[in-house]
């Protein structure tokens, strides 16, 4: 059940980074497939981010840092997954939408109801 977690996890964002890609001005997404290996490419650098600089520098944390760092992140994902184009106004944009929309639908929720053994 851990791998179908990430799988619903990662089609989920796919989904939210296309609903974002049609709200926000200056940031689009090619397709659902575009958008399913953007949501894998920002969560890999989330990742390499969060090794290096700890769990207070990281796009999935709170405050302006996080905040920062998570439209960074968006902007530098566009080099790394064709069919994005992402100003940067486009990914501040985004990383609000993304913020606000993670307030409804936390990627916490997820795990919520996994055994932990």
């Amino acid at each position: 059940m851990h791998f179908l977690g990430h799988v619903v996890r990662f089609i989920v964002s796919a989904i939210v980074l296309l609903i974002v890609g049609w709200i926000v001005p200056q940031f689009s997404v090619g397709g659902f497939w575009s958008a399913l290996l953007l949501a894998l490419v920002i969560a890999l650098l989330g990742w390499i981010i969060e090794g290096i600089f700890g769990k207070r520098v990281t796009p999935f944390g709170r405050g302006i840092v996080g905040f920062i760092v998570s439209a960074l992140v968006i902007y530098i994902a566009q080099f790394i997954v064709s069919g994005v184009e992402v100003t940067i106004l486009g990914a501040i944009l985004a990383a609000l939408v993304i913020g606000i929309i993670d307030l409804f639908i936390p990627v916490s929720a997820f795990n919520a109801g996994r055994d932990k053994r």
